[in-house]
């Protein structure tokens, strides 16, 4: 079942399971170092899902600059390769249209993962990017 929550509505140990996934796939794994915790956080709509008692799949989104955008896409790495990434932007897509219907998305998303939104109708624009020390490419969806 998929738990989709505001900040302020997230418990404390749902808040620390999200930031441990986050901090050990985008800082850990992924070896950068930046400022994975921001201030997005806080006005952020957050989905996730957890098996085993630990999230297994999470992403937030968060109104920003007249769209609507989605990221810290993240599926925990011993569950990757299982159909689950497609279902949380499915996931994701619904909430954008329950929640702000009729809004363009924009994501920046990691370059290798371009091919993955490409088959959920996002379409790439301009050149690739380094965003915290990694390749990011800017992609729309009306």
């Amino acid at each position: 079942m998929w738990n989709v929550k505001k900040f302020n509505e997230l418990s404390t140990q749902e808040l620390y399971d999200l930031m441990y996934l986050r901090v050990k796939t985008f800082v850990v794994e992924q070896e950068r170092i930046y400022q994975e915790v921001d201030e997005n956080d806080l006005n952020s709509i957050h989905i996730f899902k957890y098996q085993n008692d630990h999230i297994v799949a999470y992403a937030r989104i968060f109104p920003e600059d007249g769209h609507i955008t989605f990221g810290r896409v993240v599926t925990a790495k011993e569950s990757r390769g299982t159909g689950l990434g497609s279902e949380l932007v499915k996931k994701i897509l619904e909430v954008i249209n329950d929640e702000y219907p009729d809004q363009e998305i924009v994501i920046e998303a990691q370059t290798y993962v371009e091919k993955f939104y490409k088959k959920f109708g996002f379409q790439s624009r301009g050149q690739e990017f380094l965003f915290n020390h990694t390749p990011h490419i800017k992609m729309f969806k009306n």
